[in-house]
């Protein structure tokens, strides 16, 4: 299986430290199976000069509201537009296999907030989420909710 792909936006370190991790993890994996795909992450940030995406990626995103609180009263985005503008770009989200989000739990609906918007707005599915930074566990269960993704489109 090719590498999978991420793009992510990490505004306050947690969700590259969590691809950080994840990276490894899929590695060793690969390392035990090599029917198991690696991973290749990718940060977009506001200096990311954009292009056009010609292989599938999954978006990885966090959840920064400045403003509304994502239901009743609006929403008003912090910081991650860039990833939205990135992948609007022509025709990148045609290239959107799937969305894993993060954010706190405290915050309750506006928990993966940014990611569920993304799903609607680019139309595609809803991988797995992690809070925060993440732990080990979370690691293994977004790992294989990717591959479980790839196969399916692989079918």
């Amino acid at each position: 299986m090719d590498p999978m792909r991420i793009l992510f936006i990490s505004i306050s370190g947690n969700t590259r430290n969590f691809v950080e991790h994840l990276t490894r993890y899929a590695m060793a994996q690969h390392i035990r199976n090599k029917g198991l795909p690696e991973i290749v992450a990718t940060e977009v940030s506001e200096q990311t000069d954009f292009q056009d995406e010609t292989t599938p990626f999954f978006c990885f995103i966090p959840t920064y509201l400045d403003g509304g609180n994502g239901i009743d009263t609006g929403v008003k985005e912090l910081l991650t537009t860039a990833m939205g503008e990135y992948i609007g770009y022509h025709n990148n989200a045609k290239q959107l296999i799937g969305v894993v989000g993060s954010g706190n739990r405290n915050f309750n609906e506006q928990y993966c907030l940014t990611a569920r918007r993304y799903c609607s707005k680019f139309d595609a599915p809803f991988i797995a989420d992690y809070e925060l930074r993440g732990v080990p566990s979370d690691e293994a269960r977004v790992y294989k909710k990717m591959v479980e993704r790839m196969q399916y489109l692989a079918m």
